[in-house]
């Protein structure tokens, strides 16, 4: 119920009940410090923080490459060269995306061999750790999503800047553009995969990829379709915005929770029936997202600082976003706003 999938238990050979000289000769044959296969831990083969963490950087990747592809289509270049732009954005995608995965694969294969080492309660906090990541990961996306529906002003000037520079933009200055960004993005990848390479979640990371790619091509197809074809995205703006930000509080406090668990725990704030388990369906369902039948005072109180804490950031955006609309209907109408006078 923790937002992870393992593997069933591993049992030795001849344990079964009703086998008394299997047992026999298993007590004889194991080392008086060995440790039962019955009693190690199975193996992760699912974890959502790295779901989020893989999901939230191919949606900014996507984002980035849709971008590009859209100033280009709709360039003045001939159609010889708006194809030729068109594959070299691919081209640069991919060859940044292979540097990144070869880089992270050996910061992989180097941490992973010290993994070993790491005593398992500093793993515990280390898989603390990466919840935390995850979180403020998946809160920034909560943020910019408002932005790429349009709701939110953005700050951000380097597409304003290449699509003054478009006309004169060399193929290989287009290539470079695209590739250093989607390195960019593809490297914070392993930045934000180090706590799971030092902790078990190692064998968690190929299915948490594939969901978190998978998750991230239905979110860029949902925001194109948002942006091509719907006038007022502003429900759907704030439903995804919601439901992130929840899922956000949810690993934050789930991170904290960690840290209590091999720190010392708070006292429970609330204990809920039986029938309201966060480890069985249908609770089990809204786990990820912060709810358990018994909170502790620790993980209530990271739950709801968190989550109001990204509530403000997103009221100072939507004001900033306000006062923007506001200025650029006044400077439409040939008039100074009254910041640009006082200025």
């Amino acid at each position: 119920g923790d937002g992870s999938i393992v593997t069933k238990p591993r049992y030795a050979r001849g344990t079964c009940s009703g086998s008394g000289r299997n047992h026999a000769t298993q007590r004889h044959a194991t080392p008086r410090n060995a440790m039962p296969l019955s009693d190690v831990p199975a193996p992760l083969l699912w974890t959502l923080p790295i779901a989020v963490i893989f999901a939230r950087e191919f949606i900014e990747a996507f984002v980035i490459v849709g971008n590009y592809r859209t100033l280009v289509a709709t360039s003045s270049w001939d159609e010889a060269r708006k194809k030729a732009g068109m594959r070299t954005i691919s081209i640069a995608f991919a060859i940044a995306f292979a540097i990144a995965f070869v880089m992270i694969l050996i910061t992989a294969c180097v941490l992973g061999a010290a993994q070993s080492q790491v005593d398992p309660e500093v793993v515990e906090l280390i898989e603390g750790v990466s919840k935390i990541v995850a979180a403020f990961a998946i809160a920034t996306l909560s943020l910019k999503v408002p932005k790429w529906l349009g709701i939110y002003a953005s700050k951000s000037k380097k597409m304003e800047a290449v699509k003054e520079s478009l006309d004169t933009l060399t193929l290989s200055e287009l290539r470079f553009n695209v590739a250093w960004n989607i390195w960019r993005e593809m490297a914070e990848i392993g930045i934000f995969l180090i706590p799971s390479f030092l902790s078990t979640e190692g064998t968690a990371i190929p299915l948490s990829a594939l969901s978190g790619v998978a998750v991230a091509i239905i979110v860029g197809g949902l925001l194109y379709v948002a942006n091509t074809r719907i006038k007022d995205r502003r429900l759907l703006a704030a439903f995804m915005a919601t439901v992130v930000g929840l899922l956000a509080a949810g690993l934050f406090s789930g991170g904290c929770h960690e840290f209590e668990e091999v720190l010392g725990e708070t006292p429970v704030v609330y204990r809920m029936s039986a029938g309201w388990s966060h480890s069985k369906f249908p609770m089990v369902i809204i786990k990820p997202f912060g709810f358990s039948d018994h909170p502790t005072q620790l993980s209530l109180s990271a739950f709801y600082l968190f989550g109001v804490t990204l509530i403000l950031l997103h009221v100072v955006q939507w004001y900033r976003a306000k006062r923007a609309a506001a200025k650029a209907e006044v400077d439409a109408l040939g008039v100074k706003s009254p910041a640009v006078v006082a200025v």
